[in-house]
């Protein structure tokens, strides 16, 4: 197979790391990482270690690929789908944050789009070098319940490389159950500075709690079953596995760069049909701080 990956960052650098393992690989994203890994290839540590060799660079390429991994951040994804304009795609699969990528991507592509889910833990500790600091799952299939032969397929590549994966038939779930996590974990951890950790057991997890029963039960509204205990127990359950992590949005923060709350808390608050005053507050705090640094 060969797979293109836009938006070789901390998440994208080690999927495309590991499919490289078996696949043929080219990561675009930016200098100085794609330099150097132009230069003298991706190392992977931590829990997955593997030097590999993948292309790289920092367009897509004008060229034919069988599978397209969007991993950039949510607010990028109509410059990304522009940007694959420029190659022939069989399939691409969104492994971002957020709801409605698919759809987005689906309007400028003439592709078969999929849908992700990435529970492993990644960092870019340095150009070159991506750390896998939590094994997990990848879990894909059509943006809607059922099956599709692109799915198949590229679970099938992605099991070849080694990465444990799941074609799955009920994506809708997994995307709303992984923004409520998202929604509980990332604004929480970014605003007390924290690692994962402080949500199992300190005062942070309180409002991680209801800030994603909040978004299960929006899920419900939208027709999505995905109850109040399950999502905080999933909640639970990543901070727990993930507890000296330190989250996407609180890296965002460390690193003075725009969040995706827009696409997580800002996701549940715009589909509720009534308050959900956590949410609120949590999207409210952090676009006040990218507000107060120029960033929105």
């Amino acid at each position: 197979m060969r797979a293109l990956v836009l938006g070789a960052g901390s998440l994208g650098s080690l999927l495309g790391g590991l499919l490289a393992r078996a696949h043929d690989v080219t990561l675009v994203g930016r200098d100085p990482h794609v330099e150097r890994v132009r230069a003298e290839g991706l190392r992977v540590t931590g829990e997955c270690s593997v030097r590999v060799e993948p292309s790289a660079a920092t367009a897509v390429p004008d060229e034919r690929f069988d599978l397209a991994i969007v991993a950039v951040k949510a607010f990028d994804t109509p410059a990304a789908a522009e940007a694959l304009g420029a190659a022939d795609l069989n399939a691409v699969l969104s492994v971002q944050n957020g709801l409605g990528n698919e759809a987005t991507l689906a309007s400028a592509l003439d592709a078969d789009v999929l849908a992700g889910t990435c529970t492993y833990g990644a960092r870019l500790t340095e150009p070159g070098t991506v750390e896998c600091t939590g094994r997990g799952e990848v879990a894909l299939g059509p943006p809607d319940c059922g099956e599709s032969p692109a799915a198949a397929s590229v679970g099938a590549a992605f099991g070849t490389a080694g990465v444990e994966t799941t074609v799955a038939t009920d994506m809708p779930r997994r995307l709303w159950e992984k923004l409520a996590v998202n929604a509980g974990v990332n604004a929480v951890t970014a605003l007390a500075r924290a690692e994962n950790g402080a949500l199992v057991d300190g005062p942070a997890g309180e409002p991680a709690r209801r800030a994603a029963s909040e978004a299960a039960r929006v899920a419900r509204e939208e027709g999505v079953d995905l109850s109040d205990e399950a999502a905080v127990e999933a909640v639970e359950r990543v901070a727990a596995a993930t507890s000296a992590n330190r989250s996407s949005m609180l890296q965002d923060v460390d690193d003075g760069e725009r969040t995706e709350v827009d696409a997580i808390n800002g996701a549940v608050v715009d589909r509720a049909a009534d308050p959900v005053p956590v949410n609120e507050t949590l999207a409210a705090l952090v676009r006040g701080w990218e507000r107060e640094r120029g960033l929105r």
